[in-house]
């Protein structure tokens, strides 16, 4: 338990150096990660602890990331302002769509969040929003300046601001899926009948999660929308969504940390298997893919609790 509680202040404290030791470039691959991990652990509170599945949770990346765009490029506002407004927006969307998704379960909820996300980039490119989406051309952004004073680069500042809502959300998902809302996520997963019989308003708590977790994913892609300048509908369709659903599976179920793991293969797996083969990339990525199902059937969060666990053991066994 020491152990576990020390890793993410290690974390953190490794997270502070890396913008210091890599090139800028880097830099952004690492700020993405940290959006991926966002959105990860918004997905995985709504499938890993509650176990709805969704297949649509780039429509609600979208629709954070061009929320903050449209408001600093329309209006106006200043980057860190627009951040919070998008994830309000996708929290509203998410509770609304859940209210309907109540009635359906399974692949049957599957199917329907695959709808919305097939849909998405098709009603960002409809003539009638296109003033303020800017149609399939998009809308480009200014990557925003480090204040004044400070000696980082636009990458470098823009890298600890993601950062700073990382660990502010990771905190607050910890704290809500250790209390009693999280327990009744939990039981609703595993038994719905037996949560109902003990008084718990199952109707609530699943239209609550998937308001949460569509909140946590517009706070990613709003965040996502700055670090990349510039967004548009084919950046956004369904291949996204289940990114995001493998990053999940990849990282671990019903787990905070998993989420980081997740976005780690997300963002470097795919360019890895490109530069193994450029003819047939995402055959290598299919096999990376089950590679780690079969060597972590838990994800990598489970691989690295038994990892620990067992050195935790060894080291008894010693003493």
């Amino acid at each position: 338990m020491k152990l576990q509680r020390f890793l993410p202040i290690l974390f953190i404290a490794l997270a502070c150096v890396l913008p210091f030791l890599v090139s800028n470039y880097r830099v952004f691959q690492l700020t993405m990660v940290l959006v991926y991990a966002i959105a990860l652990l918004g997905l995985n509170m709504l499938t890993g602890f509650n176990g709805q599945i969704s297949l649509g949770h780039g429509a609600f990346y979208a629709i954070g990331a061009y929320t903050a765009a449209v408001l600093m490029d329309r209006f106006g506002l200043p980057y860190w302002a627009v951040v919070p407004v998008a994830g309000a927006v996708c929290g509203i969307a998410g509770f609304l769509f859940g209210l309907p998704a109540l009635r359906l379960e399974g692949l049957y909820l599957s199917l329907a969040t695959f709808a919305l996300g097939v849909a998405m980039p098709q009603i960002l490119k409809y003539k009638g929003l296109e003033p303020w989406t800017g149609g399939a051309m998009g809308v480009t952004l200014t990557k925003p300046d480090p204040p004044e004073g400070l000696p980082l680069s636009q990458d470098q500042w823009l890298y600890f601001v993601v950062l700073a809502w990382l660990v502010v959300l990771f905190q607050l998902a910890a704290n809500l899926l250790d209390g009693r809302i999280g327990r009744a996520m939990v039981a609703i997963r595993d038994q719905p009948i037996a949560a109902r019989a003990m008084g718990v308003d199952t109707a609530m708590v699943k239209t609550l999660t998937f308001g949460v977790s569509a909140l946590y994913t517009g706070i990613a892609g709003a965040l996502g929308a700055v670090a990349v300048q510039f967004v548009a509908p084919d950046s956004f369709g369904v291949f996204l969504s289940i990114s995001l659903l493998v990053g999940v599976v990849i990282g671990g179920l019903a787990s905070v940390s998993g989420a980081i793991y997740g976005a780690l293969f997300i963002q470097f797996v795919p360019s890895v298997a490109e530069s193994v083969s450029k003819s047939a990339p995402w055959a290598i990525y299919g096999l990376l893919l089950i590679v780690f199902m079969v060597l972590m059937p838990g994800g990598v969060a489970g691989g690295v609790r038994a990892l620990l666990a067992r050195v935790v053991v060894d080291g008894k066994r010693r003493r």
